[in-house]
């Protein structure tokens, strides 16, 4: 299978389905910002950090590959004429929101209670988790505009969000993990 098609040399570009849309279409650039969005995932899990965290990061990055499947796909064809679901994978479920508030909830309980609002930084990895978080966020506001114009699972919507607490959960346990500096923010007072 060639990569390249020539298919997107107008400016356009296939949902799953079969749609045509331009590149810059508010689907493309929210499927395009999880996908960013997994490969800062895939940076996170490739960093020294204990393997159980590299596990439940490969579980996220699998859930995302769905998110963005769902995303990807144009939703008056989500549904075939024979009534089955386009896609036929399974979808984001209440279980997959529920693991990442397990683990935050664990990772949580090792930390200290948090006073200040924290500046990114203090190791590279930490950084890493805190720029995924971002990129997570533009996802969930894309995301969040685009179900408002052509809606889909509402799961889907939650699990971002999630996803976006979990990795600031984590960036705070890798930062004691690694003995990193967590560096609170105290504004300066005004004269």
């Amino acid at each position: 299978m060639k990569i390249y098609t020539k298919t997107g040399d107008k400016g356009t570009t296939a949902l799953f389905g079969g749609t045509r849309v331009p590149k810059h279409h508010l689907r493309i650039e929210s499927y395009g910002t999880v996908d960013e969005l997994n490969s800062w995932m895939g940076l996170i899990r490739d960093q020294e950090i204990h393997n159980h965290y590299k596990d439940i990061i490969a579980t996220i990055q699998d859930k995302l590959f769905t998110v963005g499947a769902v995303l990807a796909t144009d939703p008056e064809k989500m549904v075939l004429k024979n009534g089955k679901d386009r896609l036929n994978i399974e979808k984001i479920s209440n279980a997959d929101i529920e693991l990442l508030e397990i683990e935050m909830d664990k990772m949580n309980e090792a930390l200290p209670q948090m006073t200040h609002f924290i500046l990114p930084g203090g190791h590279t990895t930490v950084s890493y988790c805190h720029i995924a978080r971002t990129v997570c966020r533009r996802a969930e506001r894309l995301a969040s505009h685009l179900n408002e114009n052509e809606p889909f699972e509402a799961n889907v919507l939650s699990f971002i969000n999630r996803l976006s607490d979990y990795l600031f959960v984590l960036a705070r346990k890798l930062s004691k993990d690694l003995d990193a500096n967590e560096i609170k923010w105290i504004p300066e007072k005004k004269d």
